[in-house]
């Protein structure tokens, strides 16, 4: 029923769990699609010798030619975009089509809800790198853990429909290795009518955090700020705040921003950061 594309760069530790957590804790009939950069480290032996649906590049490309690259060997009508060190707690495709089948179209973007160390939505800590991952206690708890539904999100993992992703290209490569192309990726959405944007609390993941291709210490990171503020001419923090509503507890589909005087205060500050961001390389 979905296709979950995992870019990865040299992190076979974190791969490994996140890969296991699918074929333990999934029920329908997925598909695992990896695109596998540089693999100095086993990564391209392991998911051949698995047999997963992969792409490989010699080279290190960031987070978003990654997904891209992934998602072009889907079949199934829903991609889902994962980190490569999350683990998926029980059933969670299973509660994913139960939203799927509220939905009357494909407008929509779902997201899950994470745990883990600090920084993570729902703080339970069951280890902070893979050596000392708690699973047991993980799959013990997990379920006394809650956030709520909410609103506005944008953090994987989150499902589009493929033929959505495709219309808008999937994410934007000018944002690699990642850092914006969230915001970005939801804003070409919302430019699609897109407003069912629905953060999932029973879709749990376990999250290790900065561990991820995205965040690799070793990748320049780009200004994925002031990319975001040049093509849009918004900073991601105005546009989480006035159209994703990024946090609230989800009340439905979103409506158009409010705009009272605190949006046009907030609206002019952006508009100051584009003309400083125009004059700076």
């Amino acid at each position: 029923m979905f296709s979950i594309a995992i870019p990865t760069l040299n992190n076979f530790n974190y791969l490994k769990i996140t890969l296991e957590s699918l074929e333990k804790n999934s029920t329908l009939d997925n598909e695992i699609i990896v695109h596998v950069n540089e693999s100095s480290d086993g990564s391209l032996d392991y998911v051949q010798k698995n047999n997963y649906l992969h792409a490989f590049s010699k080279e290190r490309l960031g987070a978003c030619s990654s997904a891209n690259s992934a998602a072009k060997l889907a079949t199934k009508d829903y991609i889902l975009y994962s980190h490569d060190d999350m683990y998926f707690l029980p059933d969670w495709d299973q509660i994913l089509k139960e939203e799927l089948l509220k939905l009357k179209d494909n407008l929509f973007y779902l997201s899950g809800t994470m745990m883990g160390p600090p920084g993570q939505h729902i703080e339970f800590d069951c280890g902070d790198t893979y050596q000392n991952f708690d699973e047991k206690k993980l799959l013990q708890n997990y379920k006394n853990y809650n956030f709520y539904d909410h609103q506005g999100t944008h953090w994987a993992p989150h499902l589009i429909h493929r033929e959505l992703w495709n219309k808008i290209g999937g994410f934007s490569n000018e944002f690699d290795p990642g850092v914006g192309s969230d915001p970005d990726l939801n804003m070409k959405l919302w430019n699609e009518n897109v407003r069912y944007f629905k953060g999932i609390n029973n879709f749990k993941t376990y999250h290790f955090g900065s561990i991820s291709l995205r965040k690799k210490k070793n990748l320049s990171i780009n200004k994925g700020n002031r990319t975001f503020l040049k093509k849009w001419g918004m900073t991601t923090f105005f546009f989480k705040k006035y159209y994703l509503q990024t946090g609230s507890e989800f009340k439905g589909p979103l409506t158009d921003p409010k705009k009272n005087l605190l949006y046009y205060f907030d609206l002019f500050i952006c508009k100051a950061k584009l003309f400083l961001a125009i004059f700076q390389k």
